[in-house]
């Protein structure tokens, strides 16, 4: 699938730029309600996206950055986007060094209900889409998604995420996301994952 950015600010991140797409990623997440229930601090978010960034989604799959402070993480079809044994160890001992008390074991069945939510479908798949606070309100979100969702509906091809904080329900509704469901991340009273689906747009 072909992503057009000639008229767009984004790039696409290389290899080098794992440390920035996380920090991006741990800077916007840093207050996500799922994810601080999940590891509890600042530092601890952050060592799960570098993770992800530089084990996963740069040598696998498709990431962009923004110039004023943004950046995506996706994952096209046809790869898996679970964690490998490899990815799973550096992510242990990044939580044992700068998580709380049994995040590896919250962070791993995290993992395990987002892959028995995943669709079976083909799609593409957004893990992660962030700005910095000082890029926020400033059309940064709406700039990193348009190109791919144009991609993808020219490929007509659906697209799958899983919002972790409800602020975000409507700016997903407004590019075309449908709720597929709510799920506990950790048992009644626990924040909640809002699996999404879009459709691709004729």
């Amino acid at each position: 699938m072909q992503i057009d950015l000639t008229d767009s600010e984004l790039k696409p991140a290389q290899m080098s730029d794992w440390k920035q797409v996380a920090d991006i990623t741990g800077e916007a997440f840093a207050e996500d309600p799922v994810n601080q229930w999940t590891f509890g601090k600042r530092a601890s978010i952050r060592s799960m996206f570098r993770v992800m960034a530089r084990e996963m989604y740069l040598p696998q799959g498709l990431c962009h950055l923004h110039p004023a402070g943004g950046a995506t993480m996706w994952m096209p079809p046809g790869l898996d986007a679970a964690p490998s044994q490899f990815g799973l160890f550096k992510f242990a001992l990044g939580q044992l060094r700068h998580g709380t008390p049994g995040a590896i074991t919250r962070g791993m069945k995290l993992s395990e209900l987002m892959q028995d939510w995943h669709p079976k479908d083909p799609h593409m798949y957004l893990f992660t889409i962030g700005t910095t606070q000082a890029a926020r309100g400033k059309g940064v979100g709406k700039g990193l998604l348009a190109p791919v969702l144009s991609a993808c509906d020219a490929a007509g091809l659906p697209v799958y995420l899983e919002n972790s904080n409800p602020a975000n329900s409507g700016f997903y509704a407004a590019h075309g996301f449908e709720r597929m469901g709510v799920f506990e991340i950790g048992g009644e009273g626990t924040p909640v994952m809002e699996p999404m689906w879009r459709a691709p747009k004729t």
